[in-house]
């Protein structure tokens, strides 16, 4: 069945559909990643997105539960060049995700590029374009979404018993992975909703703060909660966490415009001189490029991936130490803090 998908400034991409039927809005992004698509859609930091794969074949092995990153997808619609083997259309299918393959992915990539990430439907059964089109520009932005309630667990949960120190995990949109990370590296973990107040955290040996989706400048009340958290119990923040806890020393957020996700992300670490190739996922970046905190920044375009605040106890990661996809240099910032606050 013919598809296509829409873009709020009127370019229209065909493609077929093998996926769920119906039509997915969404903010239309493309990630770089060659593996882990499963991973992607199950990510809720892609939470109201529609993703694009620039990988050429997609599909490739298949599909396993263990590779999910949470219980259900968050992607609304998945764009491929060329989906590969049922296992894969049909995951998307039973759950719900509207996908196209066929697509012309580089023509796409490339006009996001130049145009930035854009609001967009993917349309399972084609339709009348100007009809979709208006239906596309009556959609929300991306910018001012504050969607961390829609991913957030609604009630505390432990992950793991054991380990010889206690780690809060905040969850405004937590994978599986990190969750994992801790547990491995010997943390007994507990996840909180996004909401928790910071008395109920600090009494933890340590917390995180995980990635989410969204824009981080609407949270308000999940900064002010990290901004009274710090100084009280050691804090690591990832992606989204690393946000707010730029938000919460008083620094800005900002849109990117086509967002960094993809699994080789060069990164410069300004204390080693080292470069990490680095998973990232985010729309958004902190406004600090001068900053004497910086610890870390991106090699593509010196966007600011990582902060440390010695005296608070506080750091942060802009990209995925976690990986899930992508490679592991950045693994020892989860390994090393756990140790970290074993020897405190």
């Amino acid at each position: 069945m013919s598809g296509l998908l829409m873009l709020e400034d009127g370019e229209v991409f065909a493609g077929q559909s093998v996926g769920a039927p119906g039509t997915a809005f969404g903010e239309a992004v493309f990630t770089t990643s060659m593996s882990g698509y499963q991973e992607v859609a199950t990510d809720p930091s892609f939470e109201g997105q529609l993703v694009c794969f620039t990988a050429p074949m997609v599909g490739n092995y298949g599909t396993a539960e263990t590779r999910s990153e949470s219980h259900r997808t968050h992607a609304r619609a998945v764009l491929m060049r060329e989906a590969r083997g049922p296992e894969w259309t049909d995951w998307l299918t039973e759950r719900g995700v509207v996908a196209l393959t066929g697509v012309d992915t580089r023509s796409l990539v490339l006009h996001l590029r130049a145009q930035g990430a854009m609001r967009g439907a993917v349309v399972s059964d084609g339709g009348r374009v100007d009809e979709v089109l208006r239906d596309v520009r009556a959609q929300p932005s991306m910018a001012g979404a504050a969607l961390v309630a829609q991913v957030s667990t609604t009630e505390p949960y432990p992950f793991t018993a054991e380990g010889s120190v206690r780690v809060a995990v905040v969850d405004y949109g937590c994978k599986r992975s990190i969750l994992r990370r801790l547990a491995e590296s010997g943390a007994a973990v507990d996840v909180f909703p996004h909401d928790v107040d910071a008395d109920t955290v600090a009494a933890y040996d340590g917390v995180l703060l995980s990635p989410g989706p969204g824009d981080p400048a609407p949270l308000d009340a999940e900064a002010r909660m990290v901004g009274e958290l710090l100084g009280r119990t050691p804090v690591l923040g990832v992606c989204l966490g690393h946000q707010l806890l730029a938000l919460a020393t008083e620094r800005k957020t900002f849109k990117l415009p086509f967002g960094h996700r993809g699994a080789n992300h060069p990164v410069v670490d300004h204390r080693s001189r080292r470069v990490l190739v680095t998973s990232q996922n985010h729309g958004f970046a902190v406004d600090a490029a001068d900053d004497a905190h910086v610890t870390h920044s991106s090699l593509y375009d010196g966007t600011v991936e990582g902060l440390s605040y010695h005296e608070l106890r506080a750091r942060s990661a802009q990209f995925h130490p976690e990986a899930s996809p992508g490679p592991h240099d950045a693994a020892p910032i989860i390994s090393g803090w756990v140790e970290e606050l074993k020897a405190a």
